[in-house]
C-alpha cells in the first residue's frame, strides 16, 4: 500500500476532502493534475457566494451549518481571510416564483432572514435598481468566499498535518482489484485502501458506466465591471446578491478587490463536450444580455464588461451531487457533480468524504447525494 487514502483531485472539494482526511490518517495522498487552485478548474473566478437562504429541498442546510463552522476553522488554522462576511440579498418579484420559495425553505429550516421592502432597499442599498413588484430578503451569513485562497489554505493545512501531494498527476485509470484501489498516471501507479475522486469536469473517466451517462461537464462563464464609485460596492456596503425579477436574473460579489464588482447571469452554464477545452470567450448573445442586465439592474456600474472567463463544472441529470461509494463493497468514493452549488458546501461535504471514506463514520441525511439514486436510469 501507497497510503490508506487517495484523494484525485484537489479543487474545490478535494482540497477540503485532503484537509479534513490529514486531521484523521497520518497516511494520505492527494494528486492534481495541474496545481491547487489553478485557474482552469471550476474553483476559478475569484470568488463564490456563501448563503444560508436558499429555495428548494431543506437537506443542504445542516451542511451549510456546518461548512459555516468549517470556514471559520479552516481561516483560525491557516491565518487566511477567506470568507468575506458582508452578508447577502435575495431580491425577487413578491409573488414571483423565487422569493415565497426561498421563505418557505428559510422558515422549515429556521434560517434567520429579514425582508427588506422596495422602499428599504432603495435606503439601505441603493446600488440596486429594483422594478415596482420586488423586494428582497436579507441573510447575515451570507458572505463571499475566496476561492483560490481556500483551496491553497486546505491543501496547505493538509501538508502541515503530514499529508503529501502530487501535483501536475493526472490520474487516468482506477481500478479495484481485491485488495485494494489501483491508481495510474501514465505508466505509474498507486495502491491505496481508498479512493475519493474529487475532480470535478474531469471525474467521469474515473466512473462506472452508469454515472458517466447521470453527469455531464458545463461551462459557467462569470462577468466582472467597474463601479462609478467603487466605495459603495465594498463588502462594507454591498452583499452578495442573487436576483431573479421577471424575465432577467443575476447573482455577484462586492469588489473585494477594491476595483471590480462580479455581476453575472444566473442559470446561464450550458453542456460542453471536455472539461480540459471550455472555450473561454462569450459570445455576442451572452455579452448582450449581460450588459442589458447590468444597464437595468445597476446604474452605479459601467455597463461594459471589462473581464469575463468561463469555467468547467460537472452537472448530474437531477441537479444534485454525487457523495459516496458506488456500492457497500467498493472503496472507491465520489464526492463529485456538484452542478455549479457545490463551493459554499466545499468544507462540509470534504468532511463527509473524508470520514466515510476512511470508514471513521457515516452520515444521514444524505439520500438525495447518493450514487445509487442513478442506477435505475
Amino acid at each position: 500500500m501507497d497510503g490508506k487514502l487517495a484523494v484525485v483531485g484537489l479543487g474545490s472539494i478535494g482540497s477540503m476532502a485532503l484537509w479534513q482526511a490529514s486531521r484523521l490518517s497520518d497516511s494520505v495522498v492527494g494528486f492534481e493534475a495541474a496545481s491547487p487552485g489553478h485557474s482552469r478548474s471550476a474553483a476559478g473566478g475569484d470568488t463564490r457566494l456563501f448563503r444560508m437562504l436558499y429555495r428548494g429541498t431543506p437537506d443542504y442546510y445542516p451542511i451549510l451549518q456546518r461548512s459555516h463552522s468549517l470556514w471559520a476553522q479552516l481561516e483560525a488554522e491557516t491565518g487566511q481571510n477567506i470568507l468575506t462576511r458582508c452578508g447577502g440579498l435575495s431580491i425577487g418579484t413578491t409573488d414571483g416564483p423565487y422569493i415565497p420559495s426561498l421563505l418557505e425553505t428559510a422558515r422549515l429550516n429556521g434560517a434567520p432572514y429579514e425582508v427588506l421592502s422596495r422602499e428599504e432597499m432603495a435606503e439601505r442599498y441603493p446600488q440596486h435598481n429594483l422594478r415596482p413588484d420586488d423586494i428582497a430578503v436579507y441573510d447575515p451569513h451570507g458572505g463571499a468566499l475566496r476561492t483560490d485562497r481556500a483551496v491553497t489554505a486546505a491543501v496547505a493545512a493538509a501538508q502541515a498535518n503530514g499529508a503529501t501531494i502530487h501535483i501536475n498527476t493526472t490520474i487516468d485509470g482506477i481500478q479495484e482489484p481485491d485488495d485494494g484501489v489501483v491508481i495510474t498516471c501514465g505508466e505509474k501507479s498507486w495502491t491505496f485502501e481508498s479512493v475519493i475522486v474529487a475532480s470535478g469536469g474531469w471525474s467521469r473517466k474515473l466512473m462506472p458506466d452508469f454515472l458517466q451517462k447521470a453527469t455531464e461537464p458545463y461551462r459557467i462563464y462569470l462577468t466582472w465591471f467597474v463601479a462609478r464609485d467603487p466605495a459603495e460596492f465594498s463588502p462594507e456596503r454591498f452583499p452578495i446578491f442573487i436576483r431573479i425579477s421577471g424575465d432577467r436574473s443575476m447573482y455577484g460579489a462586492p469588489a473585494v478587490d477594491g476595483a471590480t464588482v462580479k455581476a453575472t447571469l444566473d442559470g446561464r452554464g450550458g453542456p460542453t463536450p471536455r472539461a480540459d477545452s471550455v472555450p473561454r470567450d462569450l459570445t455576442s448573445a451572452e455579452i448582450s444580455e449581460t450588459m442589458e442586465t447590468v444597464t437595468e439592474f445597476f446604474p452605479g456600474l459601467f455597463p461594459n464588461i471589462v473581464r469575463s472567463d468561463a469555467f468547467p463544472e460537472l452537472f448530474t441529470s437531477d441537479g444534485k451531487p454525487v457523495i459516496g461509494h458506488v456500492n457497500e463493497e467498493s472503496k472507491i468514493y465520489y464526492a463529485t457533480g456538484f452542478s455549479g452549488q457545490g463551493f459554499k458546501m466545499a468544507t462540509g461535504y470534504g468532511e463527509i468524504a473524508a470520514n466515510e471514506a476512511l470508514g471513521k463514520r457515516t452520515f444521514d441525511g444524505l439520500e438525495f447525494a447518493r450514487p445509487q439514486r442513478f442506477k435505475s436510469i
